[in-house]
């Protein structure tokens, strides 16, 4: 037996950074050698909030493009590709729409969430409540084994599982339920402290060079105790030690809250520090995007591969749930 099958994909909304790395990529990547990964740029994704102004989106979809590949994302050993470049998930998400209920979607927490906090955005469209459907439908087209997921999107995947089981009941057993694997998505602020998203421009990109990152861990917030290099601090309660904790060695980690609590060391050594670590990481990361930002073409045709490699498995989806549902081959009547 082969090996079994994961998907996941990113809406490309602009830069990727560090959240992205810690919460997706880098699970993405741990993935490769265990299992079959289809990963994509959902780019019809970006389109249920973001419809009114798609003047980047091209532009977006080549940037992450870039940075999939730069993170160590491997079109040997991952199928890598552009969600509207396969239009058999609009094809799935459109049948399920006839079989799902509507108060599934009303249902689903993000729903509401993102109403309220994207209040500027009117987000009173079909596409908007759908936009869980067609997640669904990306899902179950791959025939999925599992769907790398943090905690708060196990409803997600919940509801995929519920829909195809509504499926299979009216039209025999076609879909396949997925399962979560839950993936480590560690707490990540932002520069003002707040989570890091594009949202707040407060993020720390992959693609930025190191004046760049140091720059901006300067201005970072830190623990509002400390006003004076001599009034100590408490680490849990700094955003940038959130980060030593997820990018320095120990020996930093007891270093910097040591110096912390005791005043020992100031605001701007314990960002040095930070950004010595992030420095590093991120490093190879951009040597790599630099790299394929000069071969175009390389990067295209990889992509436009791994969507004919995504066209053949979900041919062969659509080919049984249209026999399922009844409906004539494109051939016959």
């Amino acid at each position: 037996m082969g090996k079994k099958r994961v998907l996941s994909g990113m809406r490309p909304t602009g830069p990727a950074h560090l959240g992205h790395l810690v919460g997706a990529f880098e699970n993405w990547v741990a993935m490769q050698d265990e299992l079959e990964c289809f990963y994509c740029i959902v780019d019809w994704h970006a389109l249920t909030t973001d419809y009114a102004n798609t003047a980047e989106l091209r532009n977006n979809i080549r940037e992450l493009a870039l940075d999939f590949l730069a993170v160590g994302l491997d079109p040997n050993r991952s199928t890598l590709f552009v969600q509207s470049h396969v239009p058999a998930h609009a094809e799935l998400h459109l049948l399920l729409s006839m079989v799902v209920p509507l108060p599934w979607l009303e249902r689903v927490p993000t729903y509401k969430e993102q109403i309220e906090q994207l209040r500027e955005k009117d987000l009173n469209t079909y596409g908007f409540l759908g936009y869980p459907l067609l997640q669904s439908a990306d899902i179950l087209i791959y025939r999925a084994a599992f769907v790398p997921v943090g905690e708060d999107q196990k409803p997600h995947v919940e509801l995929t599982r519920e829909i195809a089981r509504r499926f299979n009941n009216f039209y025999g057993a076609v879909l396949s339920e997925p399962d979560v694997r839950l993936t480590s998505t560690p707490k990540l602020p932002g520069t003002d402290g707040r989570k890091m998203s594009k949202s707040y421009a407060n993020t720390i990109n992959l693609g930025e060079d190191e004046k760049s990152i140091r720059q901006k861990l300067k201005t970072m917030v830190t623990d509002p105790a400390r006003k004076l290099r001599t009034d100590p601090g408490d680490p849990a309660k700094c955003p940038v030690f959130d980060l030593h904790k997820v990018f320095s060695t120990e020996e930093t980690r007891a270093w910097a809250a040591e110096g912390c609590r005791t005043a020992g060391i100031g605001c701007i050594e314990c960002k040095t520090a930070l950004a010595d670590h992030l420095v590093a990481r991120i490093a190879p990361i951009s040597e790599r995007r630099r790299d394929y930002e000069k071969r175009p073409n390389d990067v295209r045709d990889i992509f436009l591969e791994g969507a004919r490699r995504a066209r053949e498995v979900t041919g062969q989806t659509m080919t049984d749930v249209r026999s399922a549902v009844k409906l004539p081959p494109p051939t016959e009547l």
